[in-house]
């Protein structure tokens, strides 16, 4: 088992470290990583979406879990807000650090890494994509001192190209439109061009990741209180939720590596793209880069009870 965790993570670190060294050999410069980030997130990204909804099985189940992890994140970034004075004087971004999740640039990578196929991730992901471009960025835009409101919100929404994947996977999977296809005489011709497209999306993605891997010495102590209670928070709520999920519907143990991923994940990247976040910068860069190693150590175990 030791030598398959090996195969699963090793992958995962080594492009990271590429990520790096790319960064520091000026492989490419920030030109060039905003046209990989283009890629990703304006293509791959989308089609990853749109493939995973289009194919899901909707049922009463799905349904439980977008409001149990859209619970969830609300409750987080609640307590967020009430405990940003640990990480003072950082406390205005604090609580966003303490929510949501990376799933798109990282979630569906990781997945997809250990069980060869991304859209079985889908299921926990739509409540915490709902949950990012609605709650999340609503109180986000507080910072800037700008009240949300319903319009800007929902424009946030359909102007976001990995949104629309979304929306449009899950209104031709809840109509049956995708089954049908993958059970028509197209469905080789439909699964081989959206695989042409999402094949090199984890790979992309992670050399990204690796790039903008950034750790400032100097903000240790508020970083390492950002990091240790958002790591608190979702373990809290991966065992909430777990319970209460699988009191509910029979236990699938793809669903449940898929919510142990989920809630490993650092907070969104979207954070600087949507608030002025100043001299903050490199509080919540640290943060995000500290959390995402964290991600790798525990998706280290995550593999390891994937094999089990």
């Amino acid at each position: 088992m030791f030598l398959q965790v090996i195969q699963m993570v090793l992958p995962i670190i080594a492009l990271l470290g590429l990520g790096m060294v790319c960064r520091k050999k000026n492989i490419f410069d920030m030109n060039g990583l905003a046209g990989l980030k283009a890629v990703v997130g304006d293509v791959c990204l989308p089609v990853v979406l749109f493939n995973a909804f289009f194919t899901a099985h909707y049922s009463a189940a799905v349904a439980l879990i977008f409001l149990l992890v859209y619970a969830g994140f609300g409750l987080a970034l609640g307590l967020g807000f009430a405990m940003k004075g640990l990480a003072a004087p950082h406390g205005k971004f604090f609580p966003f650090l303490l929510t949501s999740a990376e799933g798109g640039m990282l979630g569906y990578a990781l997945y997809g890494v250990l069980m060869g196929e991304q859209s079985g991730f889908a299921a926990v992901d739509l409540g915490q994509t709902v949950f990012a471009y609605t709650a999340f960025l609503g109180f986000l835009s507080l910072t800037d001192g700008r009240r949300p409101t319903a319009g800007g919100l929902f424009k946030n929404m359909v102007t976001n190209k990995c949104c629309i994947g979304m929306a449009l996977g899950i209104l031709l999977g809840a109509l049956g439109i995708g089954q049908r296809v993958l059970a028509g005489p197209a469905a080789g011709i439909v699964t081989q061009i959206i695989s042409m497209i999402t094949a090199p999306t984890s790979a992309l993605v992670l050399l990204v990741v690796g790039y903008e891997l950034e750790l400032d010495k100097k903000l240790l102590r508020p970083v390492a209180a950002t990091v240790l209670c958002r790591l608190a928070i979702m373990g809290a709520l991966l065992v909430l939720v777990s319970f209460v999920l699988f009191c509910i519907v029979p236990y699938d143990k793809g669903l449940q590596i898929a919510l142990m991923i989920l809630y490993s994940l650092p907070a969104p990247f979207i954070i600087p793209l949507f608030a002025d976040v100043g001299d903050e910068g490199k509080y919540i860069s640290t943060s995000l880069s500290v959390h995402t190693l964290c991600t790798i150590l525990l998706f280290v175990l995550i593999a390891a009870f994937s094999l089990r």
